[in-house]
């Protein structure tokens, strides 16, 4: 059941960005991309990865504590939210994207950041199987919804109509996960904020959140860098190739990673060699298994699909598929080294991979471009995704086998 509904969750988004290649313009699909990226972007700030600290803090946590602790982190959140939004006007008065949005974009913005941290707190509380129902309500259902919708009735067949789908589609989901959480002990929200204990996730997820952002902005900056570069019909094509690509980490994210790391945490919390050795194996093996299917699979299949669009603006540009696969490959397979480092407490290593990912990228890219063009920005990124795979591996190798508690 629970791999059935992540399953149906990339089987939607694939439908839906096929559907809005097929029915709307190159230039809303554009536009469609260059916001959710945005939004993508700007809710990692907002969280500040904050959840980096307390996942790990809570699970080895008693759980009639649990309570007080996620509404410290929602005055945490507060915080963030009542510091960052208003700076978020500033892509619209700089013209990184039309006011037209701006309504859209706030509400998408809170809900997806909500939504998010519903998604991985049932996860951490051991909820696995409603985790992956508010993921598919999250990401799927609106998706399907909205794609046949907009097949059926020509007149739906619009950004706007999309982007209320989704927003609809997000709120069901918080609205879910939030239902999850009633029976938690509500004994230790009798206590004070402990400020204490937020200072110190601050302290912690400060590094976290700046290295995040350094890598997730190669997701953000691509995008423009391409709509520069070519215009918003090459922008359309490379949202397209990348929706696929993406299909590698979705299903890693959704069928692997997602239920390996809270164990990975714990062997490793208990000093249990023998199961954290093992547990690491197998994310190797199903790793490696995953991205090397998806990755023939996204190749293969998307030549027809391509000639079913009947879009000759995606086709013109198939290219650029080869190189959004690989980098997609490349990032998959970086995760396993970095999960083992994770569950270590290993962060140093994380951190400087992920800082250096960005400069790397722009300078790649730039050395690139006389050479490929366009397809310069894409090639960059799986350079820099190759960085991160050896780096990371180098420290998790450096790190020696855990040391067996007695």
């Amino acid at each position: 059941m629970n791999l059935s509904l992540r399953a149906a969750t990339l089987v939607s988004k694939f439908a839906l960005i096929f559907v809005l290649a097929k029915l709307l313009e190159p230039a809303e699909v554009a536009l469609y991309g260059l916001l959710s990226a945005t939004v993508f972007y700007v809710l990692m700030a907002l969280g500040f990865d904050f959840y980096t600290y307390a996942t790990r803090e809570l699970i080895v946590t008693d759980r009639r504590e649990w309570a007080g602790m996620l509404r410290d982190q929602g005055v945490f959140y507060g915080i963030t939210y009542t510091a960052l939004l208003p700076l978020c006007l500033l892509l619209f008065w700089l013209g990184f994207l039309p006011w037209n949005l701006a309504i859209w974009f706030f509400p998408l913005l809170a809900l997806e950041h909500l939504a998010q941290e519903l998604n991985r707190l049932l996860v951490a509380i051991s909820e696995p199987l409603w985790a992956s129902v508010v993921m598919f309500v999250r990401s799927g259902a609106w998706a399907v919804a909205a794609a046949l919708w907009m097949w059926l009735d020509p007149v739906q067949r619009s950004l706007e109509f999309v982007l209320g789908a989704w927003a609809l589609g997000v709120f069901a989901a918080c609205l879910l996960g939030a239902s999850r959480l009633r029976s938690l002990d509500a004994g230790s929200l009798r206590r004070k904020v402990d400020w204490r204990w937020i200072r110190r996730g601050i302290r912690i997820a400060f590094p976290f959140v700046l290295a995040t952002l350094s890598l997730r902005a190669l997701y953000t900056v691509d995008r423009y860098w391409l709509e520069a570069l070519g215009g918003l019909e090459v922008l359309a094509a490379y949202v397209l190739f990348v929706g696929i690509a993406n299909a590698i980490m979705s299903f890693l994210d959704a069928a692997v990673f997602t239920f390996a790391y809270p164990a990975l945490i714990a062997a490793a919390g208990k000093d249990d060699r023998t199961d954290f050795d093992h547990r690491m194996s197998r994310l190797t093996r199903h790793t490696v298994g995953v991205t090397a299917g998806l990755s023939i699979a996204a190749l293969v299949c998307a030549g027809p699909v391509i000639d079913w669009l009947d879009r000759p603006s995606y086709a013109e540009h198939f290219s650029l598929l080869y190189w959004t696969v690989l980098a997609a490959a490349l990032f998959g397979l970086s995760m396993i080294p970095h999960y083992g480092l994770y569950a270590r407490r290993k962060d140093r290593p994380i951190i400087f991979s992920h800082l250096a990912s960005l400069p790397l990228f722009l300078v790649t890219a730039l050395a690139l471009i006389p050479l490929l063009g366009h397809a310069a920005v894409p090639a960059a990124m799986a350079a820099a995704f190759l960085f991160l795979l050896f780096v990371k591996l180098a420290a998790f190798k450096r790190c020696g086998p855990l040391v067996a508690s007695n």
